[in-house]
């Protein structure tokens, strides 16, 4: 490990990657438990965990030895021509810890809500007619880079130099259920909403906002979809995020956290559209491959552990209490602490690109979510004592910035 090297290595990407990011000057070369070390040897404790992604970790041994067996048997993909065992392992786990009936398996959080408005639309040509195609999304969300994910997403920063943005899409304001009656037609067939608003700045939803939902829908035969790409697969302390709000939706979409790293997205449908797709509807060439099968099959199991999620509940607590303390702290620099579980948020009166890059420098790596707001989404595995190394670098940081 040399800085030559690290300064080859960036100077190949920044030549051969097309420019879709802004990576910052480290290059990860491995990891174990909640720190990654550099291709300089330096380690640093990792609050973004792949943002929201790697759920385990790093170096989990029962992750690895999934993928391993996968990778001695010589077969990575076979296709959706046939079935694979990891790929139903996973999908009878989703099935069983949602409660809902079928599984589609994609590769990301935006192929999963590609899907969704897919199966929104389907569902509301079979139930509603072939006009009931409009689709009611929240302001301030955040659903992918793809066509159809994107002019979901209710930020126009996301759609600028993209337009026309694809028709039929509204956009009604989070937690404020009148806004969305407003919107409400016989031409809506689903409202797409995030229990947590991630990119949005780490906002939750109230629960009264989502039961309104879920009885508005009822009420007008339309899917609720839930996005839970970031704040799902145990990030709030159980399987689903739903499962903390006791509002269960008709759709939820998946990704992140499910192969803990290994890319995989999902669909999970409940039984008012479980039926609406049929052969030739939707397809993912490498959707349900045996890798992200294997990796989904060691999440969900770890997510039916009881200790596990005890774990998360525990620690979430702590976090909440720790940034809650910094907030009293620093009431000049911190305005507000929100979030629920691990999927936490610090909202801050100046913009927080420089609080990251001040803890970069000290070893702590965070990222935004939004402009004025520092997101904290460790893996599940975090402990007390990686809470508290990473209070003592934001304490650091924030005095000097003070």
């Amino acid at each position: 490990m040399n800085s030559d090297n690290t300064s080859d290595i960036i100077a190949t990407g920044t030549s051969a990657f097309a420019q879709t990011y802004a990576q910052l000057p480290i290059v990860i070369a491995s990891g174990a438990g909640c720190t990654v070390t550099d291709t300089d040897g330096k380690t640093y404790l990792d609050f973004v965990a792949g943002i929201a992604v790697n759920a385990l970790g790093y170096g989990d041994t029962d992750l690895a030895k999934a993928l391993h067996a996968v990778i001695d048997a010589g077969i990575t993909h076979c296709s959706n021509l046939y079935w694979n065992t990891p790929a139903v392992t996973a999908a009878a786990s989703l099935v069983r810890l949602s409660g809902l009936k079928k599984v589609f398996f994609c590769n990301s959080g935006a192929e999963a809500n590609e899907a969704a408005l897919k199966l929104a639309r389907k569902y509301g040509h079979l139930h509603k007619g072939p006009n009931a195609n409009m689709v009611i999304s929240m302001q301030n969300s955040f659903h992918g880079r793809t066509y159809g994910a994107v002019t979901a997403t209710g930020q126009q920063k996301y759609h600028k130099g993209f337009a026309p943005m694809m028709p039929d899409i509204a956009y009604a304001q989070f937690n404020d259920l009148e806004s969305v009656k407003q919107l409400v037609s016989e031409r809506t067939c689903a409202i797409l909403v995030e229990p947590i608003q991630g990119e949005g700045g780490i906002i939750p939803a109230e629960r009264a906002f989502l039961e309104g939902l879920r009885a508005l829908c009822d009420e007008q035969d339309i899917l609720l979809i839930f996005d839970e790409v970031q704040c799902g697969m145990g990030r709030l302390g159980m399987p689903f995020a739903f499962q903390q709000f006791d509002v269960t939706p008709d759709a939820v979409s998946l990704a992140k956290g499910l192969g803990a790293g290994v890319p995989v997205g999902a669909l999970v449908i409940g039984e008012q559209a479980a039926d609406t797709f049929v052969p030739g509807d939707h397809a993912s060439t490498f959707g349900g491959n045996f890798l992200a099968g294997a990796a989904a099959a060691c999440m969900t199991e770890k997510l039916s552990d009881p200790q596990f999620l005890s774990h998360i509940t525990g620690v979430s607590a702590y976090l909440a209490e720790q940034l809650t303390g910094l907030q009293k702290q620093f009431p000049d620099q911190i305005t507000q602490v929100r979030g629920m579980g691990l999927m936490m948020g610090l909202a801050m009166k100046e913009p927080v690109r420089p609080l990251i890059a001040a803890c970069l420098e000290r070893r702590l790596l965070l990222v935004g979510a939004g402009t004025h707001v520092v997101r904290f989404v460790p893996p599940l595995t975090v402990t007390k004592a990686d809470i508290d190394q990473a209070m003592g670098i934001l304490t650091e940081v924030l005095i000097s910035q003070s």
